[in-house]
């Protein structure tokens, strides 16, 4: 473990486990974990509503002044909490299969049924910011409030904090410092450097960072030079699965992060791939589909037993 300071971001580390990964051993003895991490932020983007100077775009080749609504882009976000979200659901259901919500709170709080959906399924929250905004432009006392209010709002509509955080693509160089001051995250999801969690040391405080993946998400799909087709995204995910199971078949099980957001995986054309992939893992055998939170849990246990040698 390395003694590398939460607060100090001027430290880079390229090297991390470097070619002796730690020899894990997941529940059931599988090869590789898969965590499917649906984003669930529809209700809390920006939004001329909500007082932003303006609102989300959908892209290149379309402008809207500012201050004035895109009820285009509106209705597209709509679409997530409507009916992509439950398309999601069912298919999770008929599998057996959990998930975590990287979820806004005030999404959550916009609509009560996906909160009814999470505390009957189990489901886990890695809170996605109270609103879905990029924490870059905010002062240090702003995103100090977002933490707070997150917590809060998860807590009053699920009935439990969330166990992580996960900031809006990615944080200052503030946001650990808080998340650890704030206290109650098992971990946070805001780095995509590694197939394996880490912890962080800094003094008595210690620190899980779980990481998250840009190449496993479906956002490419609307994206300039991302995925053009559902086919070559859940291909892509297929891919980087069985490569992994290989690994951890050859003595180094991995994990693997699937972020799916209900306006985009959740329509009808491109949510049978989620559907193959799940059954794709199942052929393989000694993959094992688990909450962010028990990942949290089962590698702070692999940390205790480590010490304890």
């Amino acid at each position: 473990m390395k003694e590398i300071d939460v607060n100090d971001w001027t430290r880079r580390d390229f090297v991390g486990y470097g070619r002796h990964r730690p020899k894990v051993r997941w529940p059931d003895g599988a090869a590789v974990v898969v965590n499917f991490c649906i984003a669930y932020e529809e209700g809390a983007e920006r939004s001329v509503l909500l007082g932003d100077s303006e609102g989300e775009s959908l892209g290149p080749g379309r402008s809207v002044p500012s201050g004035s609504r895109d009820l285009a882009v509106e209705s597209v976000f709509e679409y997530g909490s409507r009916a992509g979200i439950w398309r999601i659901a069912r298919i999770l259901q008929h599998y057996g299969v959990p998930a975590t919500l990287f979820a806004a709170g005030m999404a959550l709080e916009r609509n009560p049924e996906v909160c009814r959906w999470i505390r009957e399924t189990g489901n886990d929250v890695c809170a996605h910011g109270y609103r879905w905004l990029d924490p870059i432009a905010m002062s240090e006392e702003e995103e100090r409030e977002q933490i707070r209010r997150a917590v809060e709002s998860i807590r009053e509509t699920t009935g439990r904090p969330p166990a992580g955080w996960r900031t809006r693509t990615g944080p200052t160089i503030r946001t650990r410092r808080l998340l650890v001051e704030h206290g109650g995250f098992l971990y946070d999801s805001d780095s995509y450097n590694d197939d394996l969690p880490y912890e962080l040391i800094s003094g008595s405080q210690r620190h899980l960072v779980i990481p998250y993946t840009l190449t496993y998400s479906e956002g490419r799909l609307i994206q300039p030079l991302g995925f053009t087709s559902p086919v070559d995204f859940w291909d892509t995910c297929i891919a980087g699965l069985e490569e992994l199971h290989k690994e951890g078949l050859d003595g180094e099980p991995k994990m693997m992060s699937i972020g799916l957001h209900p306006r985009h995986t959740g329509q009808a054309g491109r949510v049978g791939g989620l559907r193959r992939f799940i059954e794709r893992a199942q052929e393989l055998g000694s993959v094992r589909f688990m909450r962010r939170e028990d990942i949290a849990v089962h590698w702070r246990k692999l940390l205790e037993n480590v010490e304890s040698r």
